[in-house]
């Protein structure tokens, strides 16, 4: 079955073979993962871009070793990272506060965040760390930043929803491109001589209790559709935080998967965590190397056409599958 693989793939292929960086090889590779077509002909292609990210970002771990010392490195940590950036004031902090345990400084101030604030954040049975920033204004700053944006599984946007949410967002896109960081599917629009990194975006629109805010809501809605997902909230009147968790973990394009032995039950505490349309050769070998090595097939309860199927490596695992490898 032919690949059919689309222009964007072939651009973003072009950039992963000019990239000079590691870190610029991995975006680029994750984009083509982002916009290939899943059908059976691509399965093998899919695997092999796997297996290249997973090894530059070892190479990529052994470089930022050295980073620590700068002050702006912040361990990777639980199932996905969420970088926080946007405007002065525009509640990164207050919003890191309330979804975690982190105690960031809160003020209506601007610029009181001055360096990078982590928190973990429960969804369901797993964590998501969130990454409170800075404001990007400030070439000093975009440039201790960017080693995070480069290498973080999202970026959430965060406006205000009281004063002109559009430009905001217009505003933060011109500082994150400024770092070399764009949307995923959107081309630099800028005579940038490097590479740049595809990444994948949200909008959280803050401060929603506000006059004007419905409003504005709508004209952000029409500005992002083709771009990133928007979600509204209020840091302060607690509105919309009950499903902000689920979307931020839509966002990152993941799904959870359950493993169990042969004859036994489910541990249902602790998922797999892997990227959407992983398939069960992936899963074994995100657990261990030698469990892939050694599989014959697998038992499927969730996914497959009827429970506990015995299905291939190749079979797409789904949110909350249970699988039982067999060697």
């Amino acid at each position: 079955m032919p690949a059919n693989l689309t222009p964007q793939y072939h651009a973003a292929e072009k950039r992963y073979r000019e990239a000079k960086e590691v870190d610029e090889k991995i975006a680029a590779l994750q984009e083509m993962l982002a916009v290939m077509p899943r059908h059976k002909g691509t399965d093998h292609l899919y695997a092999g871009l796997r297996g290249k990210i997973a090894r530059l970002g070892q190479e990529s771990e052994r470089k930022q070793a050295g980073a620590r010392r700068a002050g702006f490195y912040i361990r990777r940590e639980g199932a996905g990272q969420v970088v926080l950036v946007g405007p002065a004031n525009s509640g990164k902090s207050q919003l890191l506060a309330m979804l975690t345990s982190a105690a960031p400084e809160v003020a209506m101030y601007p610029y009181t965040t001055r360096t990078l604030l982590p928190g973990m954040m429960k969804y369901k049975d797993i964590q998501i760390q969130l990454v409170d920033t800075p404001p990007l204004g400030h070439r000093s700053v975009r440039v201790l930043l960017s080693a995070v944006l480069h290498t973080t599984d999202l970026i959430a946007i965060l406006v205000d929803l009281s004063t002109d949410p559009v430009s905001q967002f217009n505003w933060t896109l011109g500082q994150l491109e400024e770092c070399r960081v764009v949307p995923v599917g959107t081309e630099s629009q800028g005579a940038l001589a490097t590479p740049v990194y595809a990444k994948k975006m949200m909008v959280i629109g803050n401060k929603s209790d506000l006059p004007g805010a419905h409003g504005h809501l709508q004209a952000l809605h029409s500005r992002c559709r083709s771009v990133c997902p928007v979600v509204a909230v209020s840091g302060t009147e607690g509105e919309g935080l009950d499903v902000l968790p689920e979307r931020l973990y839509d966002a990152l394009n993941i799904i959870r998967v359950y493993t169990k032995a042969p004859g036994q039950r489910a541990e249902m505490t602790e998922p797999v965590i892997l990227q959407k349309d992983s398939n069960v050769g992936e899963a074994a070998t995100a657990i261990h190397k030698d469990i892939r090595r050694g599989l014959k097939h697998a038992v499927v309860w969730g996914s497959g056409k009827y429970q506990a199927q015995t299905v291939s490596k190749n079979h797409v695992l789904q949110e909350g599958d249970v699988v039982e490898f067999h060697a």
